[in-house]
Protein backbone atom coordinates (compact mmCIF):
# COMPACT_ATOMS: atom_id res chain seq x y z
CA UNK A 1 0.00 0.00 0.00
CA UNK A 2 1.36 3.42 -0.93
CA UNK A 3 1.54 5.63 2.12
CA UNK A 4 -0.62 8.72 2.05
CA UNK A 5 -0.02 11.44 4.60
CA UNK A 6 -3.54 12.75 4.02
CA UNK A 7 -6.14 10.16 2.94
CA UNK A 8 -9.11 12.12 4.33
CA UNK A 9 -10.67 12.44 0.85
CA UNK A 10 -10.50 8.71 0.07
CA UNK A 11 -11.85 7.82 3.52
CA UNK A 12 -14.79 10.21 3.17
CA UNK A 13 -15.71 8.72 -0.22
CA UNK A 14 -15.86 5.30 1.44
CA UNK A 15 -17.86 6.76 4.38
CA UNK A 16 -15.07 6.00 6.84
CA UNK A 17 -14.29 8.22 9.86
CA UNK A 18 -12.34 11.44 9.26
CA UNK A 19 -11.15 14.21 11.60
CA UNK A 20 -12.64 16.99 9.43
CA UNK A 21 -14.52 17.25 6.14
CA UNK A 22 -12.16 16.99 3.15
CA UNK A 23 -12.34 19.63 0.43
CA UNK A 24 -11.25 20.02 -3.16
CA UNK A 25 -12.75 22.17 -5.91
CA UNK A 26 -13.69 21.37 -9.49
CA UNK A 27 -11.35 23.27 -11.85
CA UNK A 28 -9.08 24.07 -8.89
CA UNK A 29 -6.18 24.08 -11.36
CA UNK A 30 -7.21 26.83 -13.71
CA UNK A 31 -7.55 30.38 -14.95
CA UNK A 32 -8.32 32.03 -11.59
CA UNK A 33 -4.66 31.43 -10.61
CA UNK A 34 -2.08 33.87 -12.07
CA UNK A 35 0.56 31.12 -12.02
CA UNK A 36 -1.73 28.96 -14.20
CA UNK A 37 -2.11 31.80 -16.71
CA UNK A 38 1.68 32.08 -16.92
CA UNK A 39 2.12 28.38 -17.74
CA UNK A 40 -0.82 28.50 -20.17
CA UNK A 41 0.83 31.40 -22.03
CA UNK A 42 4.12 29.50 -22.12
CA UNK A 43 2.39 26.41 -23.55
CA UNK A 44 0.89 28.47 -26.37
CA UNK A 45 -2.46 26.70 -26.55
CA UNK A 46 -4.72 24.68 -24.29
CA UNK A 47 -4.21 21.23 -25.85
CA UNK A 48 -0.42 21.65 -25.74
CA UNK A 49 -0.79 22.34 -22.03
CA UNK A 50 -2.94 19.20 -21.60
CA UNK A 51 -0.72 16.97 -23.72
CA UNK A 52 2.66 17.95 -22.23
CA UNK A 53 2.97 15.81 -19.06
CA UNK A 54 5.40 18.10 -17.20
CA UNK A 55 3.20 21.15 -17.82
CA UNK A 56 0.01 19.27 -16.90
CA UNK A 57 1.73 18.14 -13.69
CA UNK A 58 2.85 21.67 -12.88
CA UNK A 59 -0.65 23.16 -13.15
CA UNK A 60 -2.13 20.20 -11.24
CA UNK A 61 0.19 20.99 -8.32
CA UNK A 62 -0.21 24.81 -8.35
CA UNK A 63 -3.38 25.00 -6.21
CA UNK A 64 -1.86 22.58 -3.67
CA UNK A 65 1.06 24.93 -3.12
CA UNK A 66 -1.36 27.72 -2.23
CA UNK A 67 -4.13 25.90 -0.37
CA UNK A 68 -4.55 23.05 2.13
CA UNK A 69 -6.56 20.94 -0.32
CA UNK A 70 -7.30 17.29 0.40
CA UNK A 71 -6.94 16.03 -3.17
CA UNK A 72 -5.34 16.87 -6.50
CA UNK A 73 -7.17 16.31 -9.80
CA UNK A 74 -5.09 15.67 -12.89
CA UNK A 75 -5.12 18.61 -15.28
CA UNK A 76 -6.73 17.44 -18.50
CA UNK A 77 -9.89 17.94 -20.56
CA UNK A 78 -13.06 15.87 -20.85
CA UNK A 79 -12.71 15.83 -24.66
CA UNK A 80 -9.42 13.91 -24.85
CA UNK A 81 -11.18 10.71 -26.01
CA UNK A 82 -13.05 12.24 -28.98
CA UNK A 83 -9.85 14.11 -29.84
CA UNK A 84 -7.99 10.77 -29.95
CA UNK A 85 -10.76 9.47 -32.23
CA UNK A 86 -9.67 12.02 -34.83
CA UNK A 87 -12.59 14.45 -34.72
CA UNK A 88 -10.33 17.51 -34.95
CA UNK A 89 -10.67 19.13 -31.55
CA UNK A 90 -9.67 22.79 -31.35
CA UNK A 91 -10.53 25.69 -29.08
CA UNK A 92 -12.00 28.98 -30.31
CA UNK A 93 -11.50 32.04 -28.10
CA UNK A 94 -14.76 33.01 -26.42
CA UNK A 95 -16.58 29.96 -27.83
CA UNK A 96 -14.80 26.98 -26.28
CA UNK A 97 -14.21 23.55 -27.85
CA UNK A 98 -15.08 22.79 -31.48
CA UNK A 99 -14.78 19.69 -33.65
CA UNK A 100 -13.95 20.01 -37.33
CA UNK A 101 -15.44 16.55 -38.02
CA UNK A 102 -18.61 16.20 -35.90
CA UNK A 103 -20.61 12.96 -35.86
CA UNK A 104 -23.52 13.36 -38.28
CA UNK A 105 -24.40 9.90 -39.54
CA UNK A 106 -24.33 6.15 -38.96
CA UNK A 107 -21.31 6.05 -41.29
CA UNK A 108 -19.45 8.48 -39.01
CA UNK A 109 -20.21 6.30 -35.98
CA UNK A 110 -19.07 3.16 -37.83
CA UNK A 111 -15.61 4.72 -38.30
CA UNK A 112 -15.10 5.19 -34.56
CA UNK A 113 -13.06 2.79 -32.48
CA UNK A 114 -11.77 2.68 -28.91
CA UNK A 115 -8.52 4.69 -28.86
CA UNK A 116 -5.27 2.96 -27.91
CA UNK A 117 -4.59 4.22 -24.38
CA UNK A 118 -0.90 3.28 -24.53
CA UNK A 119 -0.23 5.46 -27.58
CA UNK A 120 -3.01 7.92 -28.47
CA UNK A 121 -3.73 8.91 -24.85
CA UNK A 122 -0.40 8.09 -23.31
CA UNK A 123 0.21 11.77 -22.48
CA UNK A 124 -2.62 11.60 -19.89
CA UNK A 125 -1.13 8.51 -18.25
CA UNK A 126 2.35 10.05 -18.29
CA UNK A 127 0.96 13.20 -16.62
CA UNK A 128 -0.63 11.03 -13.91
CA UNK A 129 2.61 9.08 -13.32
CA UNK A 130 4.71 12.26 -13.09
CA UNK A 131 2.16 13.95 -10.81
CA UNK A 132 1.93 10.94 -8.46
CA UNK A 133 5.71 11.03 -8.13
CA UNK A 134 5.72 14.78 -7.44
CA UNK A 135 2.86 14.56 -4.93
CA UNK A 136 4.99 12.08 -3.00
CA UNK A 137 2.08 10.85 -0.89
CA UNK A 138 0.87 14.28 0.24
CA UNK A 139 -2.72 13.88 -1.01
CA UNK A 140 -4.54 11.49 -3.38
CA UNK A 141 -4.74 12.10 -7.13
CA UNK A 142 -8.12 12.06 -8.90
CA UNK A 143 -8.50 10.87 -12.49
CA UNK A 144 -11.61 11.65 -14.55
CA UNK A 145 -13.54 11.42 -17.76
CA UNK A 146 -16.62 12.92 -19.31
CA UNK A 147 -19.65 10.60 -19.38
CA UNK A 148 -20.64 8.96 -22.69
CA UNK A 149 -23.72 11.20 -23.03
CA UNK A 150 -21.75 14.39 -22.33
CA UNK A 151 -19.02 13.40 -24.80
CA UNK A 152 -21.66 12.53 -27.41
CA UNK A 153 -23.22 15.97 -26.94
CA UNK A 154 -19.99 17.68 -28.00
CA UNK A 155 -19.25 15.15 -30.74
CA UNK A 156 -22.65 15.45 -32.43
CA UNK A 157 -23.18 19.17 -31.85
CA UNK A 158 -19.62 19.92 -32.97
CA UNK A 159 -19.05 21.97 -29.81
CA UNK A 160 -21.06 23.58 -27.02
CA UNK A 161 -24.82 23.94 -27.50
CA UNK A 162 -27.75 25.87 -26.08
CA UNK A 163 -30.58 23.53 -27.09
CA UNK A 164 -28.81 20.20 -27.91
CA UNK A 165 -31.02 19.97 -31.01
CA UNK A 166 -28.64 17.82 -33.06
CA UNK A 167 -27.77 15.28 -30.39
CA UNK A 168 -31.32 15.00 -29.09
CA UNK A 169 -32.56 14.89 -32.69
CA UNK A 170 -30.38 11.82 -33.27
CA UNK A 171 -31.50 10.33 -29.95
CA UNK A 172 -35.20 10.63 -30.83
CA UNK A 173 -34.99 10.00 -34.59
CA UNK A 174 -32.34 7.26 -34.64
CA UNK A 175 -32.08 5.79 -31.12
CA UNK A 176 -30.21 2.67 -32.29
CA UNK A 177 -27.58 4.91 -33.85
CA UNK A 178 -27.25 6.88 -30.63
CA UNK A 179 -26.97 3.70 -28.55
CA UNK A 180 -24.19 2.51 -30.87
CA UNK A 181 -22.29 5.77 -30.34
CA UNK A 182 -22.81 5.69 -26.57
CA UNK A 183 -21.65 2.07 -26.35
CA UNK A 184 -18.39 2.92 -28.15
CA UNK A 185 -17.91 5.86 -25.80
CA UNK A 186 -18.64 3.70 -22.72
CA UNK A 187 -16.05 1.13 -23.83
CA UNK A 188 -13.56 3.95 -24.43
CA UNK A 189 -14.20 5.63 -21.06
CA UNK A 190 -13.87 2.30 -19.23
CA UNK A 191 -10.49 1.65 -20.86
CA UNK A 192 -9.44 5.27 -20.27
CA UNK A 193 -10.26 5.31 -16.55
CA UNK A 194 -8.68 1.88 -16.00
CA UNK A 195 -5.51 3.14 -17.70
CA UNK A 196 -5.56 6.19 -15.40
CA UNK A 197 -5.89 3.92 -12.35
CA UNK A 198 -3.00 1.74 -13.60
CA UNK A 199 -0.93 4.93 -14.04
CA UNK A 200 -1.60 5.99 -10.44
CA UNK A 201 -5.02 7.68 -10.13
CA UNK A 202 -6.34 6.83 -6.64
CA UNK A 203 -9.95 7.84 -7.30
CA UNK A 204 -11.89 8.48 -10.51
CA UNK A 205 -14.81 10.71 -11.39
CA UNK A 206 -17.38 10.74 -14.19
CA UNK A 207 -18.49 14.22 -15.23
CA UNK A 208 -21.99 14.00 -16.70
CA UNK A 209 -22.23 17.72 -17.42
CA UNK A 210 -25.20 17.50 -19.80
CA UNK A 211 -27.19 14.61 -18.29
CA UNK A 212 -29.48 17.13 -16.62
CA UNK A 213 -30.79 18.26 -20.02
CA UNK A 214 -32.66 14.96 -20.44
CA UNK A 215 -36.06 13.71 -19.26
CA UNK A 216 -36.06 11.05 -16.54
CA UNK A 217 -36.75 8.27 -19.05
CA UNK A 218 -34.05 9.44 -21.47
CA UNK A 219 -31.55 10.09 -18.69
CA UNK A 220 -31.90 6.48 -17.56
CA UNK A 221 -31.59 5.05 -21.06
CA UNK A 222 -29.02 7.33 -22.66
CA UNK A 223 -26.85 8.54 -19.77
CA UNK A 224 -27.15 6.56 -16.56
CA UNK A 225 -27.17 3.10 -18.18
CA UNK A 226 -23.83 3.82 -19.84
CA UNK A 227 -22.27 5.17 -16.66
CA UNK A 228 -23.40 1.98 -14.93
CA UNK A 229 -21.76 -0.02 -17.74
CA UNK A 230 -18.51 1.85 -17.15
CA UNK A 231 -18.59 1.43 -13.37
CA UNK A 232 -19.15 -2.31 -13.69
CA UNK A 233 -15.96 -2.54 -15.78
CA UNK A 234 -13.66 -0.43 -13.60
CA UNK A 235 -10.68 -1.56 -11.54
CA UNK A 236 -11.90 -1.00 -7.99
CA UNK A 237 -8.70 -1.76 -6.09
CA UNK A 238 -5.11 -0.69 -6.74
CA UNK A 239 -1.95 -0.56 -4.61
CA UNK A 240 -3.80 -2.33 -1.79
CA UNK A 241 -6.52 0.35 -1.57
CA UNK A 242 -10.03 0.71 -2.86
CA UNK A 243 -10.36 3.10 -5.80
CA UNK A 244 -13.56 5.09 -5.15
CA UNK A 245 -15.75 6.20 -8.06
CA UNK A 246 -17.77 9.45 -8.06
CA UNK A 247 -20.60 10.25 -10.49
CA UNK A 248 -21.63 13.87 -11.00
CA UNK A 249 -24.68 14.72 -13.10
CA UNK A 250 -25.14 18.49 -13.20
CA UNK A 251 -28.85 19.16 -12.73
CA UNK A 252 -29.41 15.56 -11.60
CA UNK A 253 -30.71 16.16 -8.06
CA UNK A 254 -34.09 14.59 -8.82
CA UNK A 255 -32.37 11.30 -9.79
CA UNK A 256 -30.17 10.79 -6.74
CA UNK A 257 -31.70 7.43 -5.72
CA UNK A 258 -31.21 6.14 -9.29
CA UNK A 259 -27.60 7.37 -9.44
CA UNK A 260 -26.80 5.91 -6.01
CA UNK A 261 -27.89 2.48 -7.27
CA UNK A 262 -25.40 2.18 -10.18
CA UNK A 263 -22.46 0.96 -8.09
CA UNK A 264 -20.56 4.20 -7.52
CA UNK A 265 -19.10 5.16 -4.12
CA UNK A 266 -20.10 8.82 -4.18
CA UNK A 267 -22.50 11.15 -5.97
CA UNK A 268 -21.75 14.78 -6.78
CA UNK A 269 -24.55 17.26 -6.05
CA UNK A 270 -24.94 20.75 -7.50
CA UNK A 271 -26.24 23.71 -5.47
CA UNK A 272 -29.86 23.29 -6.57
CA UNK A 273 -30.33 20.34 -4.20
CA UNK A 274 -30.03 20.77 -0.44
CA UNK A 275 -27.54 18.27 1.01
CA UNK A 276 -29.98 17.21 3.73
CA UNK A 277 -32.47 16.25 0.99
CA UNK A 278 -29.71 14.52 -0.97
CA UNK A 279 -28.57 12.58 2.09
CA UNK A 280 -32.09 11.34 2.71
CA UNK A 281 -32.50 10.43 -0.97
CA UNK A 282 -29.38 8.23 -1.13
CA UNK A 283 -30.20 6.64 2.25
CA UNK A 284 -26.61 5.89 3.30
CA UNK A 285 -25.76 3.98 0.11
CA UNK A 286 -23.11 6.45 -1.10
CA UNK A 287 -21.06 9.44 0.00
CA UNK A 288 -21.99 12.91 -1.25
CA UNK A 289 -19.79 15.56 -2.84
CA UNK A 290 -20.72 19.25 -2.97
CA UNK A 291 -22.33 21.63 -3.12
CA UNK A 292 -21.71 25.36 -2.65
CA UNK A 293 -22.72 27.72 -5.47
CA UNK A 294 -19.41 28.86 -7.11
CA UNK A 295 -20.73 32.45 -7.20
CA UNK A 296 -20.57 32.62 -3.39
CA UNK A 297 -16.82 33.09 -3.93
CA UNK A 298 -17.56 36.56 -5.36
CA UNK A 299 -18.85 37.60 -1.91
CA UNK A 300 -16.85 38.91 1.04
CA UNK A 301 -14.99 36.45 3.25
CA UNK A 302 -17.50 36.60 6.10
CA UNK A 303 -20.26 35.63 3.66
CA UNK A 304 -18.15 32.78 2.26
CA UNK A 305 -17.61 31.42 5.79
CA UNK A 306 -21.33 31.74 6.49
CA UNK A 307 -22.16 29.72 3.37
CA UNK A 308 -19.58 27.05 4.21
CA UNK A 309 -21.20 26.72 7.65
CA UNK A 310 -24.60 26.41 5.99
CA UNK A 311 -23.48 23.63 3.61
CA UNK A 312 -21.80 21.70 6.43
CA UNK A 313 -24.91 22.03 8.61
CA UNK A 314 -27.06 20.86 5.73
CA UNK A 315 -25.12 17.58 5.49
CA UNK A 316 -24.95 17.34 9.28
CA UNK A 317 -23.00 14.98 11.51
CA UNK A 318 -21.33 11.80 10.41
CA UNK A 319 -19.22 10.52 7.57
CA UNK A 320 -19.52 10.53 3.82
CA UNK A 321 -19.21 14.18 2.81
CA UNK A 322 -16.59 15.70 0.51
CA UNK A 323 -16.97 19.47 0.38
CA UNK A 324 -16.85 20.95 -3.12
CA UNK A 325 -18.50 23.60 -5.23
CA UNK A 326 -21.62 22.58 -7.14
CA UNK A 327 -19.68 23.10 -10.38
CA UNK A 328 -16.27 24.44 -11.46
CA UNK A 329 -14.68 27.53 -9.92
CA UNK A 330 -15.15 30.61 -12.13
CA UNK A 331 -12.05 32.06 -13.83
CA UNK A 332 -12.61 35.54 -12.35
CA UNK A 333 -12.63 34.46 -8.67
CA UNK A 334 -10.04 36.03 -6.33
CA UNK A 335 -7.66 33.22 -5.22
CA UNK A 336 -7.75 34.59 -1.65
CA UNK A 337 -11.46 33.78 -1.55
CA UNK A 338 -10.66 30.19 -2.47
CA UNK A 339 -8.20 30.11 0.45
CA UNK A 340 -10.95 31.41 2.74
CA UNK A 341 -13.25 28.58 1.57
CA UNK A 342 -10.66 25.84 2.21
CA UNK A 343 -9.77 27.13 5.69
CA UNK A 344 -13.43 27.56 6.64
CA UNK A 345 -14.28 23.97 5.65
CA UNK A 346 -11.46 22.55 7.75
CA UNK A 347 -12.07 24.78 10.77
CA UNK A 348 -15.87 24.61 10.86
CA UNK A 349 -16.25 20.90 10.08
CA UNK A 350 -14.37 19.46 13.09
CA UNK A 351 -17.45 19.32 15.40
CA UNK A 352 -19.35 17.24 12.82
CA UNK A 353 -16.81 14.40 13.17
CA UNK A 354 -16.51 14.04 16.94
CA UNK A 355 -19.35 11.55 17.41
Amino acid sequence: MSELRNDRYLRALLREPVDKTPVWVMRQAGRYLPEYREVRAKAGDFMTLCSTPDLACEVTLQPLRRFELDAAIIFSDILTIPDAMGLGLHFVAGEGPKFTKPIQSAADIAKLGVPDMASELRYVMDAISVTRRELNGDVPLIGFSGSPWTLACYMVEGGASKDFGKVKGMMFDAPEQMHKLLDIMAQSVTAYLNAQIAAGAQSVMLFDTWGGTLSTRDYQQFSLAYMQQIISGLTRESEGRKVPVTVFTKGGGQWLPLIAAVGCDAVGVDWTTDLSVAREAVNGKVALQGNMDPCVLYANKARIEQEVASVLASFGEGEGHVFNLGHGIHPTIDPDHMGCLIDAVHNLSVPYHQG
